[in-house]
């Protein structure tokens, strides 16, 4: 299986549309769309609260990483119709959303695993960093905790 002509993976400096998101899997032989937004929390962290985050991409290598994303998805949740995914760039305040993904498929528990699975896989595999802002202006970069490779550098 590979990646649907219709799958999309987009990176904007600019907010996200869930609808546009949306829009793009709609398929009128899907009964389901399961959609997951990520939004930038308030933290604390050390005594520092967070403002917004920053996200940096590997650009050129990020489309062949979400071809193989759909791939896995589709392997594991084969009903699964489009993927689409939307995300953020630059600076990102508190409660904006830093990532839109929506899956569709004929029925509903198909599209709930396969969200919880792409949003597994998407922070484990593509390759945008972010660092959080703090209120003093210090930055600190983060790591994903989904990343397995992590645990092994520890």
């Amino acid at each position: 299986m590979s990646q649907e002509v219709g799958d999309l993976f987009s990176l904007k400096h600019d907010w996200l549309s869930v609808q546009e998101v949306v829009d793009a899997v709609t398929l009128p032989s899907c009964g389901a769309i399961s959609v997951f937004i990520g939004t930038t929390r308030e933290d604390e962290v050390e005594g520092r609260k967070v403002i917004g985050l920053e996200y940096e991409a590997y650009e050129s290598m990020v489309q062949s990483e979400f071809s193989k994303l759909c791939c896995d998805i589709r392997a594991r949740c084969p009903t699964v119709a489009k993927i689409c995914v939307h995300h953020r760039l630059g600076s990102v305040k508190v409660a904006e959303a830093s990532v839109v993904m929506a899956i569709s498929s004929p029925h509903r528990k198909d599209s709930e695993q396969a969200i919880q699975l792409g949003m597994k896989l998407l922070k484990a595999n593509i390759p945008i960093w972010k660092k959080e802002v703090y209120h003093t202006q210090e930055v600190s970069w983060k790591e994903n905790a989904e990343c397995e490779w992590a645990e092994l550098s520890h």
